[in-house]
């Protein structure tokens, strides 16, 4: 099956579609030129992510953690959203029921319109207090170091699922009723590997719906979606919404 006719095919459901569910991964942010902050563009002062990114570091080094939370922040600040992200935020207005869950903490989502969605690891630009547990939105960059809550002035932690941690029930509980129900189901710009968004595409396949997926590799998914298509989320997606 030729990329054309998959293209084809995808728009018919997509036209058919009452339920469409999104789930995004560090592909789509990495069109905007966000590092994935995994392996070498995740290396700061010799520290891996998997180092900094517990609460064991935090609690160990704040200081040091917020340093390099405050370096991430400062190289996502000056990304925007590309195509992809417009076309998803698009796609949000035309389906009544619609639901977006992404695997990124840069914010892109929101910054190109969408409203419909879970952020299931977090958002960089969100702060939350240790000890009253006050969640709040923080732009500041540089943000100052340490970072105290505007309400009982306690140590501020970056509001992210750090490795070691639980995802939000919350977000957790909306994901799956939406893939649950959906007719449609995109998985675009995600490697597969981190559970548990790894399992989404199986939970929305047996739930019934077309499953696709936009990589610009094959993925642990490729064997089991309906239809794939291979290349870069901000090339592909925005031709989703042609007719």
């Amino acid at each position: 099956m030729g990329s054309g006719s998959t293209l084809d095919i995808i728009r018919t459901k997509l036209s058919l579609a009452r339920s469409v569910t999104v789930l995004t991964g560090a592909g789509i942010s990495a069109d905007s030129g966000v590092p994935t902050f995994r392996g070498t563009d995740g290396l700061w002062r010799n520290f891996r992510a998997e180092d900094l990114a517990t609460p064991e570091a935090f609690e160990r080094d704040p200081r040091l953690v917020w340093e390099w939370y405050n370096w991430r922040r400062e190289l996502i600040a000056t990304k925007r959203p590309n195509p992809a992200h417009d076309a998803l935020a698009q796609m949000e207005q035309r389906f009544d029921r619609f639901w977006l869950i992404t695997q990124n903490v840069d914010g892109l989502h929101r910054d190109a319109g969408s409203r419909k969605l879970s952020e299931i690891h977090g958002n960089i630009w969100m702060v939350r207090c240790t000890q009253c547990g006050r969640v709040a939105e923080n732009r500041d960059v540089p943000i100052a170091i340490l970072p105290s809550c505007a309400s009982c002035g306690e140590l501020l932690r970056p509001h992210i699922v750090w490795f070691g941690e639980s995802l939000a029930a919350e977000d957790l509980q909306r994901s799956d009723a939406a893939l649950q129900t959906s007719d449609l189901c995109l998985i675009i710009g995600t490697s597969g590997l981190v559970y548990p968004a790894a399992g989404f595409a199986s939970i929305a396949k047996q739930a019934g719906a077309f499953v696709v997926e936009i990589n610009l590799d094959p993925t642990p998914h490729s064997g089991i979606v309906d239809a794939a298509l291979q290349g870069r989320a901000k090339d592909l997606v925005p031709l989703l919404l042609q007719t």
